[in-house]
């Protein structure tokens, strides 16, 4: 009698203040072609959304590109760096979302787990030290970045795992207390840096940056991102359970020490993915789920593309402000993320409180 009506209540849960899935994905999804569409012809130089598309159809038809510079500034720098911004945003979407149901807590987010400490501490390496070019460990700046994602992985693994079993608090306090250490080590090398400008690349690309897109920057996360969101929309079950705790979802068929340790992988990965080829972007990962699940419930198998579209839209409409709103600079895409994010994720908290939610 108890597992029903917890399993009723947590259904209950998931379904509250929720809309049709359907329309809302059609709508997000055209709102985000007028985005994409909006970041490429917008910037120093302005270029008609129609000029955009034909030199677009002209590059995927394999007709030759026409001479000038339109071709140049749209295919090689504005659509790239466009596409990053959607699949980083569908990525910290899609990673929160999984992320809360990991260690059932919706204020958690990826950066929770020390996976981006570690991606952080593996570009400033790569920059301070001179590798971001290629450099002695052929690495560059993004595969020093994923490295030490990887590296961070496994050390969080390793702590979290001692003693057995995979109890979400030891999971969390581990990446929080080893991804502090990482980050006082970053600090340390950011104060070692040789010169203005090395410390400048360093702290821009710290706070997040989308202007060293290019198409093969795009080629990992491209894979990475429609194929963690698939992984995850197949075990939407298992993630929904995870939220009515352990023996609930144990008394289900969930393997919850086995899914946790998949959740575990998938997201670290991912997280070092998206880390890796646009640097910290702050509180999307955390506040996309929130807003999703406010709008179409708490159901995974809604909230995961919903949160893609939503999370892809919000980093694609901030990459915009970032390029456009100041003459002389480009702001770095954490800067309003974080400015945008706070207020939104203090509103949400205090309307969750002010329902008893």
């Amino acid at each position: 009698m108890a597992f029903t009506l917890v399993r009723r209540k947590a259904a209950a849960a998931q379904e509250r203040g929720s809309l049709p899935a359907g329309p809302l994905a059609a709508v997000l999804a055209v709102a985000l072609l007028a985005a994409l569409t909006a970041a490429v012809a917008w910037g120093s130089t302005s270029i008609p959304p129609g000029e955009v598309w034909s030199v677009v159809w002209r590059r995927l038809s394999g007709e030759a590109p026409r001479p000038g510079t339109d071709d140049l500034i749209v295919w090689q720098l504005r659509v790239p760096r466009a596409l990053l911004a959607a699949l980083v945003g569908a990525g910290l979407g899609v990673v929160g979302t999984a992320v809360q149901a990991l260690v059932r807590n919706p204020l958690a987010d990826p950066y929770l787990l020390g996976i981006s400490n570690g991606a952080s501490l593996g570009a400033v390496a790569a920059i301070v030290l001179g590798l971001g070019a290629g450099g002695a460990l052929g690495l560059g700046l993004s595969g020093a970045a994923f490295a030490g994602a990887l590296a961070t992985f496994a050390l969080v693994w390793a702590v979290a795992r001692r003693g057995g079993g995979f109890a979400p608090l030891r999971l969390v306090l581990a990446g929080v207390a080893i991804g502090q250490f990482l980050s006082g080590f970053t600090s340390y090398l950011v104060l070692q840096a040789g010169d203005e400008q090395q410390t400048h690349s360093v702290l821009f690309w710290l706070m997040g940056s989308l202007s060293g897109a290019t198409w093969e920057l795009l080629a990992l996360p491209a894979v990475a991102v429609p194929a963690a969101l698939l992984w995850l929309q197949a075990r939407a079950r298992g993630l929904n359970a995870l939220l009515m705790g352990d023996e609930t979802a144990a008394g289900l068929g969930i393997d919850v020490t086995r899914l946790r340790r998949e959740l575990f992988t998938v997201t670290s990965v991912l997280t070092g993915v998206l880390v890796a080829a646009s640097g910290a972007i702050a509180f999307v990962a955390l506040m996309v789920p929130h807003v999703c699940r406010l709008v179409v419930g708490g159901d995974h198998r809604r909230l995961l593309p919903v949160s893609a579209l939503f999370g892809a839209l919000l980093v694609v409409v901030v990459d915009i402000v970032c390029r456009t709103a100041m003459d002389t600079q480009e702001l770095p895409v954490g800067v309003v993320t974080s400015l945008l994010g706070a207020p939104a994720l203090l509103y949400l908290l205090d309307r969750r409180l002010g329902s008893g939610s």
